[in-house]
C-alpha cells in the first residue's frame, strides 16, 4: 500500500490481549500500511506498537476513528473525537450509540456502523 493511500487511524479501545478485536484491528490496520495510534486504558504493546493512554492531539491530523468500547464508557470520548475532525468514525459491533451519532451528524462527520476487520480484508477501508 502506498502511503498517500494510508489513513491515519485511532483505534479507541486498544487492549494487549491478542484475542480482542481491537488487538487484532491494529495488527490489521499496520499490515495494510496505516499509521496507527492505539488508545487504551493502560499503556502496553501490541506487537511492537505503543498502546498510548493520552488521547491524540488537533494536530494529529487522524483520518479515522474507530471505536472499540461500549456505549457506557463513549461519552469522555465525544467532544475529544468531534475537536478532531476526523473524515469518519466507525463503530464496530458492540458500539453503536445514537447519542454519539447525534454529535458527529451536528458536526458534519460522518460515521459507519461497521467492522473494520470486515472493512479492511474486503478493501472497504
Amino acid at each position: 500500500m502506498t502511503q498517500a493511500l494510508s489513513k491515519k487511524t485511532l483505534v479507541i479501545g486498544a487492549s494487549t490481549n491478542p484475542s480482542r478485536y481491537s488487538n487484532l484491528a491494529v495488527h490489521k490496520l499496520l499490515a495494510h500500511g496505516h499509521h496507527v495510534v492505539a488508545l487504551g486504558p493502560r499503556p502496553g504493546w501490541i506487537g511492537h506498537h505503543p498502546i498510548v493512554t493520552k488521547f491524540p492531539d488537533v494536530e494529529d491530523e487522524i483520518d479515522t476513528v474507530t471505536l472499540y468500547i461500549g456505549p457506557e464508557r463513549q461519552q469522555s470520548f465525544y467532544d475529544k473525537v468531534v475537536g478532531l475532525h476526523p473524515q469518519r468514525v466507525i463503530f464496530n459491533p458492540g458500539t453503536e450509540n445514537s447519542e454519539f451519532y447525534q454529535k458527529l451528524d451536528d458536526a458534519g462527520i460522518p460515521y459507519f456502523q461497521a467492522c473494520t476487520l470486515v472493512m479492511l480484508s474486503t478493501g472497504a477501508y
